[in-house]
């Protein structure tokens, strides 16, 4: 393609460059998209004059201000379309010895901004410049989310704050805000990058106050051992504007992770109070062992014992009596952020309530194994108390385990024995009952599930396949989440937490996969049975049911 020739330009060559620099810097976007919005305004407004049909090309010279105007056309034997082909004849008065198949230019005279042609070149310019902004602003912040920033709120509108961040706005929503602070127009704030979403309207930068994340980046900017990795925050939890806790653990044995945080008469840990409107904040040291983290993290209450159940993943921990309240704490808020803290459901007990529930389930055990076992109350109490606690233990535990308890050392095949056999009748009562609720029998060979899970999902009306298979995970084994208990028995309680159907079974979260789509298997094998039906059909010379469907139409 030959080079177009210079056609004028209506603007002065200087405010031209002048512009795109302004611009360009105003908007700290890269002034080659200045220059290439103001190309495309020209364009606009040059078919806008010589017809929308041409291709009309636009040029200006960054360094020196010369713009270019040409229109694009193509030399063909014949002509279809007068505004972007010309015969050969015609090329040659445009550009001598054209071929045909060559693109030549047409040089365009300027042409002249009516207001019309200005006001919609100025709107190109504008939302080309805005769209590049837009793009410099995703750029900029989009691998930003979890830094803390520095902005002047700009406005606070429905309750949410708008930042100015100097080259965007970000928003604190009213629920990433700390609750009762009070914030002006052009407050300094400092807030943490929660994330950024790219949007038509350009990029949302969501900010943040209450999470975790920003009191664990303002110890980072308070303490010096944080920053350079010799203390890592392990775990954190907020309740924000009221307290916090983090847990704290050193890579270096001389220096004392809490004490660091703390800082001399507390003036690291006042500084990341003060940020944080007076939040509380309970430093406590992180330990690998769960129990000794747990109890670091009911502090100040003191912990008489911890017991850990890996099954139900909770924990109970048991306090004396003066205590109780302070483990708790106000509305249930120690031992809430202890929880969040450690990542498992804690319920708090007394000496008396944990005296009582031992006791309340050596008399449940004992008289399970003096029924199902047919053995005497002696017998059943020394199989509770060497820790036996449920049939299915004493009916598979290696049998050595039964004869090395004194007084049974003759009797473990036989225990054993009954055990089996109260476990088969029980089996068979829970099959009856499932086969009277309704459940298929085909649920039976799905994996995991017992006679008793599948009575259970019969009460819950689950009693085919289908059924079974229409259920999520979390509808079948989420597990109830452990509310702390409460001394004050006149306070309104709330609704039971509900879990999944088979909840109080233990399973996981794999395990329940396991058994959907073992439910599921039977909708591909009818899908795969069906695909080979219609192709033996058509393999047959038989027609399709969508063949039919076609020659019926065709008839018609």
């Amino acid at each position: 393609m030959a080079a177009p020739t210079p056609s004028g330009a209506t603007a002065n060559r200087a405010e031209l460059i002048a512009i795109a620099n302004s611009v360009a810097s105003e908007k700290m976007i890269d002034k080659a998209i200045v220059v290439e919005a103001m190309e495309d305004a020209i364009q606009r407004a040059a078919k806008a004059r010589y017809g929308a049909e041409n291709d009309i090309r636009a040029k200006l010279d960054i360094q020196t201000g010369d713009l270019r105007l040409w229109r694009v056309v193509e030399v063909v034997e014949a002509v279809d379309n007068y505004f972007t082909q010309v015969d050969v004849k015609g090329a040659e008065k445009l550009q001598p010895g054209a071929a045909i198949g060559d693109y030549i230019v047409d040089p365009l005279p300027p042409i002249e901004f009516g207001r019309i042609a200005a006001q919609a070149a100025k709107q190109v310019i504008f939302q080309k410049v805005r769209d590049a902004e837009r793009e410099r602003q995703y750029e900029e912040y989009k691998d930003r989310a979890g830094e803390i920033i520095t902005g002047v709120v700009k406005r606070v509108e429905f309750g949410h704050i708008v930042v100015d961040l100097g080259r965007a706005e970000g928003v604190i929503r009213r629920d990433a805000q700390i609750p009762r602070e009070v914030v002006r127009v052009n407050d300094r704030i400092r807030s943490l990058i929660f994330k950024v979403v790219r949007e038509n309207r350009g990029p949302q930068i969501f900010l943040s106050r209450s999470h975790p994340d920003f009191m664990k980046k303002l110890f980072a900017q308070e303490v010096p051992e944080i920053y350079d990795g010799i203390i890592t925050i392990m775990a954190a939890a907020r309740d924000p504007g009221s307290r916090a806790k983090i847990g704290v653990i050193s890579r270096d044995s001389s220096i004392d992770p809490v004490g660091a945080c703390v800082g001399m008469k507390g003036s690291r840990v006042q500084a990341v109070v003060q940020e944080m409107q007076g939040e509380k904040i309970d430093i406590i040291p992180w330990s690998p062992d769960t129990a000794t983290f747990v109890v670091n993290a009911l502090q100040p209450a003191s912990v008489s014992r911890v017991i850990i159940d890996e099954e139900e993943d909770r924990i109970e921990v048991v306090v004396p009596d003066d205590q109780l309240s302070l483990a708790i704490g106000r509305r249930g808020q120690n031992v809430r952020l202890a929880s969040q803290l450690t990542g498992k459901a804690i319920d708090i007990l007394t000496e008396a309530d944990a005296s009582e529930k031992r006791q309340r389930e050596f008399t449940t055990n004992t008289e399970t194994f003096q029924n199902e076992l047919d053995v005497d109350e002696t017998l059943a109490q020394l199989l509770v108390a060497e820790g036996f606690s449920s049939l299915e233990e004493v009916a598979y535990v290696e049998p050595e385990e039964i004869a090395g308890i004194e007084g049974l050392e003759e009797l473990a095949d036989e225990l054993q024995s009954r055990a089996q056999e109260a476990l088969e009748r029980r089996n068979e009562a829970a099959r009856e009952e499932r086969r009277a609720l309704g459940v298929e029998d085909a649920l039976v060979d799905i994996p995991y599930l017992t006679e008793a899970m599948l009575v259970t999902l019969g009460k819950a009306k689950i009693l085919t396949l289908d059924d079974l298979a229409d259920l999520a995970t979390d509808e079948l084994v989420e597990k109830k989440r452990v509310e702390p208990r409460r001394r004050n028995e006149d306070a309104p309680k709330r609704p039971e937490p509900k879990g999944g159907i088979l909840s109080e079974y233990g399973l996981t979260d794999e395990q329940g996969n396991e058994i959907i789509m073992a439910a599921r298997a039977h909708w591909f094998e009818d899908d795969a049975a069906a695909s080979a039906k219609s192709e033996d059909v058509t393999a047959a010379g038989e027609e399709t049911p969508a063949e039919e469907d076609a020659h019926a139409d065709s008839a018609r």
